[in-house]
């Protein structure tokens, strides 16, 4: 299934459901003009930093550059600490960390996966606002033989997965040729401690 946000109106859609809310789209939720200018500063201001990890016995470059920050950062560059604020009011979750991926293009891309929880709070949602271009994410079942959706992540949309949802499902930005412009996504997490 495609979910695609111009046949809807911009109400949330849930996408996948559990008892902590499962996963959501909330269209529109940052306004346009606001997601344009994080989108600008995004790239302006973050240090973006080249991974690299094994796969398959040798080391790769992770297809997207990275960045994390905690709310708490001294140094917390723009629009970091007005997006915490803007998504903490969305969803009334205390979202303390943001991990940042700058996908440059189409064949950028992260492969399907749950989230780590370990350092998680239990039962706190996971926000991914999405910046720049749309790019689809993938969300499939880790186990049985229920449906894959596919969402297009418009500028300025939400997607809100629940704590319990990454152990029932994963997700996933899949390379998509003929995207030229980049995407960033600004992913918030409830870190305990």
């Amino acid at each position: 299934m495609v979910f695609q946000p111009g046949l809807f109106a911009p109400e949330p859609v849930s996408l996948v459901n559990d008892a902590e809310g499962g996963i959501r789209y909330l269209p529109d939720s940052i306004p346009a003009i606001a997601a344009q200018q994080w989108f600008e500063q995004s790239l302006e201001n973050i240090g973006w930093i080249s991974q690299q990890r094994m796969m398959y016995d040798r080391e790769v470059a992770v297809p997207r550059l990275l960045a994390t920050f905690a709310r708490e950062a001294e140094d917390l560059p723009a629009p970091l600490g007005e997006a915490f604020e803007a998504v903490r009011a969305l969803l009334g979750a205390p979202f303390n960390r943001v991990g940042l991926n700058l996908y440059r293009d189409g064949n950028d891309s992260v492969a399907l996966h749950g989230d780590k929880t370990e350092k998680l709070l239990p039962g706190q949602p996971i926000a991914i606002v999405s910046l720049g271009t749309c790019r689809r994410m993938s969300i499939r079942p880790k186990a049985g033989s229920g449906r894959i959706v596919h969402v297009e992540l418009e500028p300025g949309s939400c997607i809100v997965m629940s704590y319990a949802s990454q152990f029932t499902h994963e997700h996933g930005i899949p390379k998509l040729a003929g995207v030229t412009e980049p995407r960033i996504s600004l992913a918030f997490r409830c870190y305990a401690g």
